[in-house]
């Protein structure tokens, strides 16, 4: 693709700000600097439900558990999601490079990104105000069977603040409609809450945090890390969560917790 075609495209995707045709524009210029098999443009309200904007796919396959379980509660685990959750978060973010350590080894991972059949996924982010995130995310899957190279994600990272822009400049007025403007209780005391009324297990706030990182995909040492603990205090708060919750494994957290989450979405 020459410079003089991307130019033209985009040209054209300008004109289409502030009109419905926005999207389909978007997806043409990304398609010029790396193809992709699917697109989908999220709105992230704080810790609130996202909504879906915008998605088109080759294989229809890829977002049949978008509605139900990943709006249900599982975004609540998505790299991309907590990405947002960090705030005035702009350009490009591809998956694989900000998710936990062992996210592969996730429920997330395992039951719901498995089932997309998606290989590979980069996002742009479009920070809109400063609770909203507008993402586009343009992913690989069995369709191409292939996930992006090098030189795809070279270009992306070339035009990241010129894609962040058209996100920023055609929703720069959507505000998702019902959200209340109170601060969301943190999803630590949400978990904790849940768990005390369905099983009645008492978690510690720390506990509760630890319980979420391992959720994420976070091993021992990242918990260590982010927690800014030593490697031994959270294999502690990990043998303390377990005995509270009375299961031995890391499969046995997944099973207990994983049912509460669309118990956990903030709907308004």
């Amino acid at each position: 693709m020459t410079h003089s075609e991307i130019d033209a495209v985009l040209a054209n995707t300008l004109m289409a700000l502030a009109t419905p045709a926005l999207p389909q524009h978007f997806s043409a210029l990304v398609k010029r600097l790396a193809a992709f098999d699917n697109l989908i443009i999220i709105a992230y309200h704080g810790e609130h439900r996202p909504a879906v904007l915008y998605r088109e796919y080759t294989d229809p396959v890829v977002y049949l558990p978008m509605d139900s379980q990943y709006l249900g509660g599982d975004y609540l685990l998505d790299p991309f999601y907590r990405e947002h959750l960090r705030g005035d978060v702009q350009g490009i973010r591809r998956l694989r490079d900000i998710a936990p350590d062992h996210f592969r080894r996730t429920h997330y991972y395992k039951n719901y990104y498995q089932q997309t059949t998606l290989l590979d996924e980069v996002a742009v982010f479009a920070n809109i105000t400063e609770s909203d995130t507008i993402t586009a995310c343009f992913g690989r899957d069995r369709s191409s069977g292939k996930p992006f190279n090098r030189r795809e994600l070279e270009v992306l990272q070339q035009y990241e603040l010129t894609l962040s822009y058209l996100l920023k400049k055609h929703w720069q007025d959507y505000r998702a409609e019902g959200m209340s403007i109170a601060p969301s209780v943190p999803l630590e005391e949400r978990l904790r809450e849940a768990l005390n009324q369905q099983h009645s297990i008492r978690l510690s706030p720390r506990q509760a945090e630890v319980a979420l990182f391992i959720l994420r995909g976070h091993s021992s040492l990242s918990i260590s890390l982010h927690l800014e603990v030593s490697l031994q205090t959270v294999k502690v708060f990990r043998r303390q969560l377990y005995a509270k919750c009375c299961i031995s494994s890391q499969a046995e957290l997944f099973a207990l917790l994983m049912p509460l989450f669309a118990q956990l979405t903030e709907h308004k």
